[in-house]
């Protein structure tokens, strides 16, 4: 299937072109490329007890990671947030998996007329008690765990919605301050436009399937927001931003270009997954993405320059960029979890293009 997605560049680049990213645009081309004649027939059924596999994860986080914003200068520290002491913090054990829920308060810590162009997410890891440590080594070793840390989108009906930030192993024997790029989040938290607080989970599991290797991950803890967590080294979430009045990018809109009176621009359109009926169940991650579409007019040619073959000029993409995505894919009766980069998704740039 992959050999598709490679496909998908020049098709992608006509129809993002001309429909300026339209949600239909994406669905018909998404469809075409993957051979199919209607979205597959998902249910959230589908997705209890479903596990996404170590190398589909790995695979998916490396695709972000190359895929990170585009430092345009030197950004400036908008501060670093402690959490909420007191409403979270509390750690989950059970057989398989360690959680670790965290709260931070976001209201004001962001500077106005600013771009959030990193966050980290720093966690100290506490020394190691041997007495955590199971009593039988096998013959396999185990050194790290897998932590993972998810943003968590709270529903009206108290349900919760996750999506997998960033992931990586840590050594089970050491200790000290260990940091995770949680820039999506705090984009996602951002969009959501809600007057809440941003929800974290950290997953912290076995770095390979099987008993022991999960048994070893419980020996892995961070110190909480918990007050009664008496250890030192609280979460804490950096945040780094840009004043767009000095290193705003190039290219793109003010205001006034959603009414069509500004030059050709890049304008901020979001697609969101999981407000979209067809991807809510089919695409795992990401949630949605900023696709953003051109707009604006263009100075035309003047009319000598017409009579030699010139046509009109418009705005026009003409730099993308990928977008990595996790989806679902059916064979048969089994549904499995599938990761690819998908180009030509993101508008990285405007200009005025010369018909003919």
């Amino acid at each position: 299937m992959d050999a598709r997605f490679a496909r998908m560049l020049c098709v992608l680049c006509l129809v993002l072109t001309v429909r300026a990213f339209t949600q239909e645009g994406f669905k018909e081309v998404l469809l075409k490329q993957l051979g199919l004649s209607e979205v597959p027939k998902l249910h959230k059924r589908d997705l209890v007890d479903l596990v996404i596999p170590d190398h589909v994860k790995n695979k998916y986080i490396s695709m972000l990671k190359r895929q990170r914003v585009k430092r345009r200068a030197l950004p400036s520290l908008a501060g670093i947030l402690r959490g909420i002491p007191g409403n979270a913090g509390e750690v989950l054990y059970s057989d398989t998996i360690t959680r670790q829920n965290l709260i931070f308060d976001m209201e004001g810590r962001i500077p106005k007329n600013s771009e959030v162009t990193m966050a980290e997410l720093k966690l100290f890891k506490k020394p190691l008690d041997r007495a955590n440590l199971p009593a039988r080594q096998p013959h396999r070793p185990v050194s790290n765990a897998r932590v993972s840390v998810y943003w968590v989108q709270r529903h009206h009906d108290g349900t919760n919605r996750t999506s997998l930030i960033d992931s990586r192993l840590v050594p089970i024997r050491e200790s000290g301050w260990k940091n995770f790029d949680v820039t999506q989040a705090v984009h996602y938290w951002l969009r959501n436009k809600k007057r809440e607080p941003m929800f974290l989970e950290v997953w912290i599991e076995g770095e390979r399937v099987g008993s022991h290797a999960s048994e070893m991950a419980k020996a892995v803890r961070f110190t909480s927001q918990d007050p009664k967590d008496k250890a030192l080294g609280k979460p804490e979430l950096v945040l780094y931003t840009l004043d767009l009045e000095d290193y705003g990018g190039p290219g793109d809109c003010k205001e006034e270009a959603v009414t069509g009176k500004s030059t050709c621009c890049r304008q901020k359109h979001y697609i969101n997954f999981r407000e979209l009926s067809w991807t809510q169940y089919w695409i795992i991650e990401p949630a949605g993405y900023q696709a953003y579409r051109c707009s604006g007019g263009c100075l035309q040619p003047p009319s000598p320059l017409r009579r030699f073959g010139y046509g009109e000029r418009s705005c026009a993409v003409v730099e993308t960029s990928p977008l990595p995505m996790m989806y679902l894919v059916k064979r048969g009766n089994r549904t499995e979890i599938e990761a690819a980069e998908f180009p030509n998704m993101i508008v990285e740039k405007c200009s005025c293009v010369t018909d003919g």
